[in-house]
């Protein structure tokens, strides 16, 4: 029903990979404050602009980076509607949900839940585990200058996530799962991206040489893709037996969560921590998409993330991590990737959290939802949802 309601929509594949480039645009767009103010500061201090990451954060006050970072989002909100709304004549409620409207009581239910739970495993670990690892960071002024940027802005950043990856791009990909090129297109990405990025980690590929890869991947895609097309391969019995596998909600929940993951790849935690922290970003996309797909809408992925990226900001920080705030709290532990951060929550906590929103929600079905078809309502039902 969710991913399917994007049938009756202008849903061609060529306008979600135009709607990215229109969103992206957007955000950046939203950057350049942050850009030129940057550059401002480097070249009244005289700093070059080859600087690391840590120097650039230390640049500004921490308030004003999280402020000039998060308008971004709202650029890139503005983005998301105007594709929407002009692009596939379309609203923002049947991009985010299958229901009339927003439903937020599912909304509240899971920010508070998750808020608590999030909050309380912090204060456990401040308290009573690893006090050591922690250092009394509250300074009043600055704490309700966060407070205020914090819950005007961060929502408008975690809710575009959840526009784009749990609904837009779910409900692209699910629909483009139908066109018969598809399975080339999906195998054909499995195969290269991951080596792309396993060159890059191993060799330390700059701009140039990483360009030049990209660029020979496509024209080896094109290539493939003509040899295939000449040989009458999309029109075969194969091509059908491959595409109706394919036509499979598995196949966009997994699309979604492994970009939403991978584009956490310059989080400065990537660094500190290694690319093995990227199991847990997928982790958290499929995690999403799980809730997604199961409650026929992203009312419960949308106050999770609102819960997860506010309190966490709020509570803690570290010199290290993508928000560096005046929190209540600061991790000065030296930042160390265990076994068990990854397996807790990925294969832990996330399960027993899809547990208990089934039980609150009387889910059912789940090898339908998850692993069934992308089924196409009939012509007849096709009605273009505007404004």
């Amino acid at each position: 029903m969710f991913i399917a309601q994007a049938f009756k929509v202008q849903h061609d594949f060529w306008r979600y990979l135009i709607g990215s480039v229109v969103i992206a645009l957007a955000a950046f767009v939203g950057q350049l404050p942050l850009t030129f103010l940057l550059f401002y500061k480097m070249a009244q201090d005289g700093i070059g602009f080859e600087i690391d990451e840590a120097s650039m954060y230390a640049m500004l006050d921490s308030n004003l980076f999280l402020f000039l970072m998060l308008i971004s989002f709202l650029f890139g909100f503005l983005g998301l509607y105007l594709v929407v709304k002009h692009l596939h004549k379309q609203t923002m409620t049947s991009v985010a949900t299958s229901r009339k409207k927003l439903d937020w009581k599912r909304i509240w239910f899971a920010f508070i839940f998750w808020g608590i739970i999030s909050s309380g495993l912090v204060l456990i670990d401040y308290f009573y585990v690893s006090p050591e690892n922690y250092q009394f960071n509250f300074e009043p002024q600055r704490f309700l200058i966060l407070l205020v940027i914090a819950v005007a802005l961060i929502p408008f950043q975690t809710s575009l996530e959840e526009y784009i990856f749990r609904g837009y791009l779910m409900q692209g990909f699910g629909t483009a799962t139908k066109d018969k090129f598809f399975p080339f297109a999906f195998v054909f990405s499995i195969i290269v991206i991951p080596l792309l990025i396993t060159l890059n980690i191993l060799y330390d590929i700059g701009l140039f040489q990483n360009a030049i890869c990209i660029i020979s991947v496509i024209v080896l895609g094109v290539i493939v893709f003509q040899i295939l097309k000449g040989r009458n391969f999309f029109d075969s019995n194969s091509n059908e037996s491959l595409t109706e596998m394919f036509k499979r909600k598995w196949v966009p929940l997994v699309i979604t969560s492994t970009i939403f993951g991978l584009l956490h790849i310059a989080n400065p935690e990537i660094e500190k921590l290694g690319y093995s922290l990227l199991v847990y970003y997928i982790g958290t996309g499929l995690f999403l998409g799980i809730l997604t797909l199961m409650d026929e809408g992203t009312e419960l992925a949308l106050g999770f993330h609102a819960a997860n990226n506010l309190f966490t900001a709020l509570l803690v920080t570290a010199d290290w991590t993508a928000f560096q705030t005046h929190s209540i709290l600061k991790d000065v532990a030296e930042p160390k990737l265990e076994f068990i951060d990854m397996v807790l929550p990925v294969f832990i906590i996330f399960p027993i959290l899809l547990i208990i929103f089934s039980r609150v929600y009387k889910w059912h079905n789940w090898k339908e939802k998850l692993f069934g078809k992308v089924h196409e309502p009939p012509k007849e039902d096709y009605k273009i949802i505007g404004e």
